[in-house]
């Protein structure tokens, strides 16, 4: 769905599934949600969070927003903890989106402010390509791990971290 907001158009709620087997036959599904940062899409955030095995959060770049940003970033932080999920251990990115835009932050400023947080920062742009693969890629990693220590993906299902990422990231033509 898509909302036209005031500033730009907004992807109000998006799912996009994702299916694969182990080769012991152990069905998968991936479902990859969108969910916009602004208040009025609180409910449907938490309704989403609530099932979730790990979290990409998406900032924008531009300096304008660096308080949004923030704000958003703790009301994760409250929506996790609120359905019984806590950030600290959840699989968690970051990425900074619009990149391509004038007036964004610095990187190496991004970069002082979240490194010592320990979660892994991504620069990118959403509208050109650059950075948005190596993102997900990275939150499927650390999903991975995740949940390979509860199901045993690797050990009982003969599926590894790296055919389980390439499984989810294989690009077909169509």
């Amino acid at each position: 769905m898509v909302l036209d907001t005031k500033d730009d158009r907004t992807i109000f709620f998006d799912l996009l599934p994702f299916f694969l087997v182990a080769p012991s036959g152990l069905k998968i599904k991936l479902k990859v949600y969108t969910v916009p940062g602004q208040v009025k899409h609180d409910a449907t955030r938490k309704a989403v969070l609530q099932r979730c095995d790990g979290v990409a959060f998406i900032a924008d770049s531009q300096t304008a927003e660096e308080t949004n940003n923030s704000s958003s970033f703790e009301n994760l932080e409250k929506n996790l903890s609120m359905v019984g999920l806590d950030i600290d251990t959840i699989p968690l990115v970051v990425q900074f989106n619009k990149r391509d835009l004038p007036g964004i932050i610095p990187e190496s400023d991004i970069r002082r402010i979240w490194e010592p947080t320990g979660i892994p920062i991504y620069m990118a742009s959403a509208l050109n390509g650059p950075g948005v693969v190596e993102t997900y890629k990275a939150l499927l990693g650390k999903t991975y791990d995740n949940i390979d220590s509860r199901y045993f993906l690797d050990s009982e299902h003969g599926l590894g971290k790296e055919d389980f990422i390439a499984k989810l990231t294989k690009v077909e033509a169509c």
